[in-house]
This record gives structure tokens, C-alpha cells and sequence, in this order.
């Protein structure tokens, strides 16, 4: 890991080496190779010194007049800026050849018997064409690393709101859970002290899963099945013999990590709205693994009188759940609300993908 960052860091100046390493070839080599003309010692002064002005052309460019006036859209300053170098490295460069008088020493290095007459100022044409691929070449540098900087910002930003997001959501689901936790223990606080004992050891359980096992954002299937069925048994302690539930698990379980308290919204709005202390009613959770896919489904008896809603949102869990699934598995699930068939049961179906 530290090896591959400290790589990383370092490749940017590879290639600005390679790529100033290329050019000085091209200066300084490239004559030698393809001429046989001797040129003057001044000649290759001249080079060194058209090389130094090109190198500093490019930083200069790169790091202050793209991200200081054409970035910030000055145009009209960042243009005057670039015609204003251009002449000054054309300038720089006729005066050393001026005061080496290097056209008369090149054209006796072309022309050994004298004839012709010495070009001035000769190279003016390739040195414009040289810095202005220099200066494209840096500004396209600059414009890339800008919209790479962007880029990142847009994405550290997006997690750090996904996050918040998470936590704010995750935040709303916990208090709900156990303000009605919390109730119910005091309802049977007043019918049987045993039960209201075993009720909060329980809860005490449940609330070190929630404090200490969820926090790094996934927890097992193993931890999160146990976590569910102490909520269903803290629930069952206050139901009369007219609620029949049924808890279906994998058996044998795959552990895979998943997203802490993803369940338990669907099986509360179970509990909130399919039970009835006068009339039979019933409630059935099945989960089940199929390779990297995880299914559960909850239904319960439907009473018109309070029927729930996902997207009214009577329940906060619920609607928060299904934010979180878009958060947590974008793409890689499917929830499907069924209130309308002839069982007259109120059914959601989840998949999840795991892999």
C-alpha cells in the first residue's frame, strides 16, 4: 500500500523528466545526428539558453497564468500575458544572437566558401512554433489537473454527504426503535415484574449491538438475524394468544456482512400495524440465501382502519429504510410493497444483493 502511494507520487515528475529529457534531446542531439555541419560552441549556448526559456515559459504558465487568469475567466489578461512572453523569449533570444553575431557563424558553418548572405535572426519561425507548443501543451497540463482537482472534490463530497446522510438516517431509526421499545417494557412493568426484567435484558443486548457492532457502518448476517429475532421475542412479550408469528431464517447460515438494522423497519411496521388485540392476526418473517442474494419477506394481517404506508410514511423506518437501501445499495436491490391481493395481507418483499 505505502509502496503503491509513494509510486504514485512520483510519476508526475517521471514524466516531466521524460518529457523535458526528449526536448533537450531534440535541441542539443538531433543536429548531431542528421548533419554533418560543425556548428560554432554558440550555437549550443544559444540552445541551452532557448531550453531554459521554454522551461520556465511552461511553469509559469502552468502553475500561475492558466490557474490565476485563465481559470478564473480573464481572458483578455491571460492573452496579453502569453503575447507579452512570446516577445520577451523572441527578444531574450535576438539579443544573444545578436551579441554571439551567430548568423554570420552559422552560415559559415553551412557555407565554408563565403558565398550567400547570413539569414537574421534566423530561427525566429521555429522558436514562435516551439513556445507555442510549449504554451498548449502546458495550458492542456493545467486544464486536466483542474478538472482531475474537480473531479475529486465532487466525489470526496458526495461520500462525505453519503455519509452524513447515513448517520442522520441510521440516527432517526435508532430512537424510534426504542421509544417504542421503551414503552412497552413500562406497559409490562405493571403486569409482571419478570417479564419486564428479561424485556430490559434484552434490550440491554440489543442496545450494545446498536452502540458497538454497528458502527463501522456493516455488521454479520449472524448478528444482525440475532439482533432481529430479540427484538421479535421482546415483542412477543406483550401479544395476546390471537397474534401468531412466525420467524424463518437460513438454517444453514452463510455469514456475509450487511448493513446494520436494515431489516428491522419492515418487521416494526409489522408489529405496529398487523396485530389486533380483538381479532386473530398474524405475522410472518422468512429469510432466505440464494448463492449472493439475500430475500426476505414479512407479512402480516392488513387492517383498513391502519394500514401503513411507505410512501405516505406513517412509519419513519420504513421511509428511511428505503433511503438508506438507495444509499447503501444502489442498483443492487428490489422492494416490493404488496397491499392488494386476496389473502388481504399486507406483504414487502426485499432482495439484496451481497456480492
Amino acid at each position: 500500500m505505502t509502496v503503491t502511494l509513494a509510486s504514485r507520487r512520483y510519476v508526475p515528475l517521471l514524466i516531466h523528466v521524460l518529457g523535458w529529457g526528449l526536448l533537450g534531446y531534440l535541441l542539443f542531439f538531433s543536429h548531431s545526428f542528421t548533419s554533418e555541419i560543425q556548428f560554432p560552441r554558440v550555437f549550443w549556448v544559444r540552445q541551452a539558453i532557448f531550453f531554459g526559456l521554454i522551461v520556465c515559459v511552461f511553469y509559469l504558465n502552468s502553475y500561475w497564468l492558466v490557474p490565476r487568469l485563465l481559470l478564473r475567466g480573464q481572458t483578455g489578461r491571460y492573452v496579453v500575458a502569453v503575447v507579452g512572453i512570446i516577445c520577451t523569449v523572441l527578444i531574450i533570444l535576438g539579443i544573444v544572437e545578436y551579441l554571439f553575431d551567430l548568423p554570420m557563424l552559422v552560415h559559415r558553418a553551412f557555407h565554408p566558401d563565403g558565398k550567400g548572405q547570413p539569414r537574421v535572426y534566423g530561427w525566429i519561425q521555429p522558436n514562435l512554433f516551439s513556445i507555442l507548443l510549449v504554451l498548449a501543451i502546458s495550458t492542456s497540463i493545467a486544464m486536466l489537473q483542474k478538472w482531475q482537482d474537480d473531479a475529486n472534490f465532487r466525489t470526496a463530497l458526495e461520500q462525505a454527504k453519503t455519509a452524513s446522510e447515513l448517520s442522520f438516517l441510521k440516527a432517526q431509526i435508532n430512537p424510534h426503535f426504542f421509544f417504542n421499545t421503551l414503552n412497552n417494557i413500562y406497559a409490562l412493568t405493571l403486569i409482571d415484574v419478570d417479564t419486564a426484567r428479561e424485556a430490559l435484558h434484552r434490550l440491554s443486548r440489543m442496545m450494545r449491538y446498536v452502540l458497538y457492532e454497528t458502527q463501522s457502518g456493516t455488521t454479520l448476517l449472524s448478528k444482525e438475524l440475532a439482533f432481529l429475532n430479540d427484538y421479535i421475542q421482546l415483542m412477543e412479550l406483550r401479544l395476546t394468544d390471537k397474534v401468531t408469528v412466525t420467524v424463518d431464517t437460513p438454517s444453514p447460515l452463510r455469514d456475509q456482512p450487511i448493513a446494520p438494522m436494515i431489516f428491522l423497519p419492515f418487521v416494526e411496521n409489522a408489529f405496529k400495524h398487523g396485530v389486533s388485540a380483538m381479532d386473530k392476526s398474524w405475522i410472518r418473517v422468512n429469510i432466505q440465501q440464494k448463492e449472493n442474494q439475500l430475500l426476505m419477506d414479512v407479512s402480516n394481517t392488513l387492517f383498513v382502519q391502519k394500514a401503513p404506508s411507505l410512501e405516505v410514511g406513517n412509519g419513519i423506518g420504513l421511509t428511511n429504510t428505503r433511503r438508506r437501501l438507495d444509499l447503501l445499495y444502489p442498483g443492487q436491490y428490489s422492494l416490493a410493497i404488496d397491499d392488494h391481493n386476496p389473502a388481504g395481507e399486507y406483504r414487502v418483499h426485499l432482495t439484496l444483493n451481497l456480492a
